[in-house]
């Protein structure tokens, strides 16, 4: 059990976070600062946590567990706000989507407490943002990607992995670099095309008429392009070189289809969707 979590960033997946360790019994005290002072009076209401801290340095002022959920661009500016009040012997966490440019916001921020810093990714979220979501099992059966630098603490690895395991994740752990490479793939790219499906639909003058008429498919394509524009602006541009390697991918995925239309071809057509639906339909999704 850990005496005190400090949390900085009292939204959705902050929010989440303690009031999973709440649920597990694995925190006594939960201390949080955001910079919004309606937040940190909503998540103080809400029970998310017990007391408010007035900044960063405050909340992790004698926690022995520190998680950061920020904007992935403040990650910097946060842990440098902080380290000075941050126990050696502490175990810090992120919950960033992306992870080089985390590691190394934590190595120019951090300095001799790098061991400290465990990067983390939980793969979970919902569409809306804000502590009034928070959901004490957001976490549960989910995965979380852990991105330990050669600094990292042997203590610190541990406890982050017995920690997450305890609130019912799936624990994986991989390099940085893996990390974004794949989040690119499957995670940065498809929110890019959805929203790009979305302005392209937009941009037409019969928008309206074309989105009275849009169903279930439509829907379940475009869901995630109502995600949190600030966050995902820094996600996108974060990993931009990875997310522009993936959308070079797509571009002839599509340059196939478009040339199979283009001839006439429907059997290449056919294969070209076979091929899609045979290896979606063998793919088993994880929460």
């Amino acid at each position: 059990m850990f005496e005190q979590l400090g949390l900085v960033g009292c939204g959705l997946m902050g929010g989440s976070f303690a009031l999973a360790l709440k649920r597990a019994g694995l925190v006594r005290h939960v201390i949080g600062f955001s910079t919004s002072q309606a937040t940190r009076e909503r998540a103080l209401d809400m029970g998310v946590i017990d007391a408010i801290a007035l900044s960063a340095a405050q909340a992790a002022q004698n926690s022995d567990l520190v998680l950061v959920a920020v904007p992935v661009a403040a990650t910097q500016s946060t842990l440098a706000a902080l380290v000075g009040a941050l126990s050696p012997q502490a175990l810090l966490m992120d919950v960033g989507s992306t992870k080089r440019d985390v590691v190394q916001a934590a190595a120019l921020a951090l300095g001799e407490k790098l061991p400290t810093f465990v990067p983390a990714h939980p793969i979970a979220g919902k569409e809306v943002a804000g502590v009034a979501h928070a959901d004490e099992r957001l976490y549960t059966g989910c995965q979380v990607i852990l991105t330990p630098t050669e600094q990292t603490g042997k203590a610190q690895l541990a406890q982050a992995q017995t920690l997450w395991a305890a609130l019912g994740a799936q624990v994986r752990t991989m390099s940085a670099l893996e990390h974004d490479s794949a989040f690119a793939a499957v995670s940065h790219l498809p929110h890019m095309l959805a929203f790009a499906a979305m302005n392209a639909v937009n941009s037409q003058a019969q928008a309206a008429q074309f989105l009275s008429l849009a169903g279930p498919g439509f829907r379940d394509f475009t869901r995630i392009a109502a995600s949190d524009p600030a966050v995902w602006r820094d996600i996108l541009h974060a990993n931009r070189d990875q997310l522009l390697l993936q959308s070079q991918h797509l571009r002839e995925a599509l340059q196939a289809f478009e040339t199979t239309l283009a001839q006439g071809d429907s059997a290449a057509l056919q294969a070209l969707i076979t091929a899609a639906s045979q290896t979606r339909a063998a793919w088993s999704p994880k929460r």
